[in-house]
């Protein structure tokens, strides 16, 4: 009672106010505009966000660093490339130029030192071509940023002329730089194209001019204000936020805005056609419709949120923007529409609103008796059992799902990044763009001679790597001294160059295997007693890849968590949020299958970005558990004047009328992510939108009615929903 007392006073309010709401959220987002910075003002997130923050790797390179001062690891190069033969004169002037600059280096923003080397002829280990490639690796000072890293880069790579054949500047920070421009250059088709899909479905749902006019309004109001208070209050937290979560700033709240949008013009459309006044019937819509609309709202929120306790900088950068997208969707959801409703009343529903048509509109007789039979215990159970062993074939891609740092293989092909490690691997190795480094430390170990020659042969032996540089090579011409063995003698490095892209899962699990076989090595060359470790990108991808699949358990635990206690408070059940949830599960797990199934299996990927199952799984458990407190809350609230197998077959079609245009705008504003010509916003649109179909029309309209029919009264436990069924008299 408490409860519906708030609601309704909250609904008089807001209605009431109608004439204030509307310009105050107005004044608002004009507010944020002028005052707050834009989404768009901050640096895309450095490298640094993808590892955790106490990766080995990481450990081993501060370590390589300090002992060698000279690091081989780097995340930028300069690529020369001619297939027909790179000129002596070209190869000498790239040592040239690299000498000039290092010897030149002063500002600790810029390189600080350029090192080349080339494939003349073949010297150079794992080198595939002959004389026909120079690279040339850019290292910089600790103070330098992602920006002014690529800007220096391409200062050097342009000052190349013509006649040397300059392919361009790649490695991983290029390729992050370059993602985030393909992003921002991708943003307004994506913005346009979700607002004319939101036009198309709501529109002709509606059969109105008005209706899906209303959603865009409150969506865009959201998004205004969203895009000025998510770097306000995160700089407030302590947190950046990247300029990457704009895409899905944009998706979710245009996504979820036309959801809620949706359910109030379902709501108000049917207390008009029950003969109320347009005031009246906005606020009966809000009294219906609030409750659901907040509860939802308020799981994504919290689910979104508990990103945060992920390990990575990228997912708690990533939580609090897409949680306080969710929150300002959701206030402004249910104050501005409602105040909308009450203001256009029955405009909203031109020219489609006669005012005749009943609730058959929602729910058609056919639909109706369809839901009545599926009701039945016999056909539930089949229904569970089909609906189940559909997400289980789908599911069964999971196990196969391999995941890597795709920054440079998720570019369009026509990129500089993407060109100039593709001109780099064919002259080398693939694994030329990011080499990995294996330190070992030892008292004395650089006198060693037999045993260090002995690890560099049993080095390159090992699976996947193309070429091993080390204490055996004279010195790269114009490199410093010591390059692989201190001068004190106590270390020594070694450079493995891998035969895959070396941010790529073939990589990663080659370097795991690397660092699984290293003991051994050391024990047969002599260095049994050596202290040993890996470092490179690759390492750090790997310590990545494995602090997102750690992870995943921890904020896994605490999503479903979170999503069942708002679901048992809704619903007032325990049995009922069980089920509800596992069948959320059950369908993340399906996607994520077929996910694997297409980019992997069917386009020949060979992994996904590591990112993408993780979060699409989030936002996927929370936006499952939005539909099932719209579908089970209608049943609940009809099972307050009906047996509940009444409620399932009155309620279900009506509900799914609504969850069906909802999940397809939603599903469509998803899949406009794929616009953005970066293989993981492309993983992530296709993931999220089949994620969100099989929600909407499987899940949601099919099983879980399924599954409440099965459990009967009890998925109200410890209480129980349903009237009794009305005993039928012996006509004896």
């Amino acid at each position: 009672m408490i409860r519906e007392r708030a609601v309704g006073l909250f609904a008089g309010a807001v209605v009431a106010l109608r004439f204030l709401v509307v310009p105050a959220w107005i004044a608002a987002a004009v507010a944020v505009m002028l005052w707050l910075p834009g989404l768009g003002s901050g640096e895309p997130l450095p490298l640094g966000g993808l590892i955790p923050d106490d990766a080995k790797s990481v450990e081993v390179a501060q370590r390589d660093a300090e002992i060698f001062g000279v690091p081989l690891t780097t995340d930028t190069l300069v690529v020369q490339r001619d297939p027909n033969g790179l000129s002596t004169s070209a190869q000498a002037k790239a040592v040239a130029r690299a000498v000039a600059v290092s010897r030149g280096a002063k500002d600790p923003e810029g390189i600080q030192l350029a090192l080349p080397i080339a494939n003349t002829l073949g010297l150079f280990p794992g080198s595939r071509e002959h004389g026909t490639t120079a690279i040339t690796y850019l290292y910089f000072g600790s103070e330098a940023s992602l920006s002014d890293r690529v800007a220096a880069a391409e200062d050097y790579a342009s000052a190349i002329p013509s006649e040397e054949a300059p392919i361009g500047v790649t490695g991983p920070a290029p390729a992050r730089d370059q993602q985030f421009r393909e992003i921002e250059d991708a943003l307004p088709i994506v913005e346009a194209g979700t607002v004319l899909i939101i036009l198309l479905v709501v529109g002709l749902t509606f059969r109105a001019f008005g209706a899906p006019l209303v959603a865009l309004f409150t969506a865009g109001i959201s998004y205004l204000v969203a895009q000025g208070v998510i770097p306000w209050v995160g700089s407030r937290l302590g947190v950046e936020i990247p300029q990457e979560v704009e895409p899905l700033v944009v998706a979710l709240t245009l996504g979820i805005v036309t959801d809620y949008a949706v359910f109030y013009l379902s709501g108000m459309r049917r207390s008009l056609l029950e003969g109320r006044s347009s005031v009246e019937a906005a606020r009966a819509a809000t009294i219906r419709v609030t409750p659901i609309v907040a509860t939802a709202g308020l799981i994504i929120v919290a689910g979104t949120a508990s990103l945060l306790v992920g390990d990575l900088d990228f997912f708690r950068a990533f939580g609090p923007g897409l949680a306080l997208t969710a929150a300002v969707a959701l206030l402004v959801s249910i104050t501005l529409i409602p105040a909308l409703l009450a203001i256009l009343g029955r405009l909203v529903f031109w020219p489609g609103y006669d005012g005749e048509a009943g609730e058959e509109q929602f729910a058609s007789p056919t639909r109706e008796a369809l839901a009545r039979f599926l009701t039945s215990r016999p056909v539930a159970l089949l229904t569970v059992l089909l609906c189940g062993g559909l997400l289980f074939l789908c599911a069964t891609g999971l196990p196969g799902t391999k995941l890597a740092i795709r920054l440079i293989s998720g570019l369009p092909g026509d990129t500089q990044e993407v060109q100039a490690a593709d001109a780099a691997g064919t002259g080398f190795a693939p694994g030329i763009a990011a080499p990995t480094v294996v330190l070992v430390e030892r008292d004395g170990i650089g006198s060693e001679t037999v045993g260090l020659l002995r690890l560099q042969r049993a080095l390159a032996d090992q699976p996947g790597v193309a070429g091993v540089l080390g204490p055996a090579e004279q010195q790269i011409p114009q490199a410093p001294d010591g390059l692989f063995v201190t001068e004190d003698g106590n270390a020594a490095r070694y450079v493995v160059i891998l035969d895959h892209d070396p941010l790529g899962a073939p990589a990663i699990e080659e370097v795991r295997a690397l660092e699984d076989a290293l003991p051994g090595l050391l024990s047969d060359s002599g260095f049994g007693e050596s202290r040993a470790g890996v470092t490179g990108q690759t390492a750090l991808a790997s310590d990545t890849v494995q602090a997102v699949v750690d992870t995943s358990l921890r904020v896994g635990i605490t999503v479903l968590a979170v999503n069942f206690l708002l679901l048992a408070l809704f619903l007032r059940a325990f049995v009922a949020p069980l089920y509800l949830l596992a069948a959320s599960v059950a369908s993340v797990a399906a996607t994520l299958g077929l996910t694997t199934y297409v980019f992997q299996d069917l386009l020949g990927h060979s992994d996904l970005t590591y990112y993408v199952p993780f979060a699409a799984g989030v936002l996927l458990v929370c936006l499952g558990s939005d539909y099932n407190v719209y579908v089970v809350g209608r049943i609940w609230q009809e099972a307050e004047r009906m047996p509940l197998r009444e409620a399932i077959a009155f309620a279900t079609p009506r509900a799914s009328k609504a969850i069906g245009v909802a999940g397809i705008a939603l599903a469509a504003s998803f899949g406009m992510l794929a616009v953005v010509p970066v293989g993981g916003f492309r993983e992530l649109g296709f993931m999220l939108a089949v994620g969100v179909l099989i929600e909407t029309f499987l899940v949601r309209s099919l099983l879980i009615p399924a599954l409440i029919s099965l459990f009967g009264s009890s998925s109200g436990w410890p209480g129980r929903v349903g009237r009794p069924e009305p005993v039928r008299e012996n006509p004896s």
